[in-house]
This record gives C-alpha cells, structure tokens and sequence, in this order.
C-alpha cells in the first residue's frame, strides 16, 4: 500500500500552480501544516491525507468517485453459509472481514474476531448466528471524501445500486488511489 510522499505532493502542487496557502484552504488545513508535510517534518494523519489528495484531485477536475475505487469482486458469505465456510473464505483470500450478503443485498458483516471465542462445535452453526452489523452503503456517485469519513468508522463500505450489491471499499483501495 503506498502513499503519496511529501515529494510526491509538493510536485503535484507545483504542477497544479497552487499556493501551499490555497491547497490548505481547499483541503480544509492550515497552511504552515502543508508546509510541514511537504518538508517531511510531520506525518499526517489519513483523514488529513485525504482531504489534500481530494483537494489536489478537485484542482485537476477528477473528483473520485466510489464507481472508480471499488471492487466488483465482492468476496462474501452468505447468511445461511456455515461458519466454516466464513473462515475458509477468510483464510484462502486473506481477508479478516466479509460482507454478510443474501441475494446480493448486504445484511451484516463477519470477522475474525467474531470467530476467536468460538468451539469447534460452532463452525457448522450458520454465519447469521454470529454475524455483526453490516457495512455501510454508498451509491457510485459518493466521493472519496465521504467514503474515507466512513471508512474512519468501519472497515469497508459497500456500494450499491438499487439496493443490490456491485462493490467494496477498503482502506487499501483508497491508500492505492492516493498513491
């Protein structure tokens, strides 16, 4: 997962011909804060990374939508699957989490640590006995911003249209995009 350096967003304001002043009043930061990351002196926390590549996105007229970030491939589980079924899936993708889908419609989520205190005995039990709260939904149209405030909270968000499932969003995708 790589990020985009201070080198990296330096050259990309330069180019743009913005001020360090206006990237940090489109980005929502204070200038001497820009000036900071840009000379490698602070590491910025992702939300605050966010908001500057979004910022130097808008600069450049491509605001990032879900329909750009997302994977089609939605490695999931179903309700009615056994819980051995969930951790195999976990396992063989090297995921930590699953959306919980039936007929394509996101109706929880399961993870390893849902899993950990459980018997033997328990993995032929049903994924919907044991399952959290489904993942957040955004239409194709939601922007990288909203999506990271989401992600600030959950660990994917799942994108939808018309109810029905067509994509997931992760913390790598959006940490892939800023690189």
């Amino acid at each position: 997962m790589d990020l985009p350096s201070p080198q990296d967003l330096r050259e990309r304001r330069i180019e743009l011909d913005l001020t360090q002043s206006t990237l940090a009043e489109r980005a929502g930061v204070s200038q001497p804060l820009i000036a900071r990351i840009e000379g490698g002196d602070v590491d910025p926390r992702l939300s605050t990374l966010r908001r500057i590549v979004n910022a130097l996105e808008e600069a450049e007229g491509g605001i990032v939508r879900a329909a750009e970030l997302m994977n089609t491939e939605v490695i999931h589980v179903e309700p009615d699957d056994a819980i051995r079924e969930a951790v195999k899936r976990m396992d063989e993708e090297a995921y930590s989490q699953l959306p919980v889908l039936q007929n394509g419609i996101p109706v929880g989520s399961i993870s390893q640590s849902d899993l950990v205190h459980l018997d033997a005995e328990a993995r032929d039990e049903p994924v919907v006995e044991h399952m959290g709260e489904s993942f957040p939904t955004v239409s194709r149209e939601a922007t990288l911003d909203e999506i990271g405030n989401l992600l600030d909270h959950y660990k994917a968000v799942m994108v939808t249209d018309t109810g029905e499932t067509v994509g997931i969003v992760t913390e790598a995708d959006v940490a892939s995009r800023l690189s």
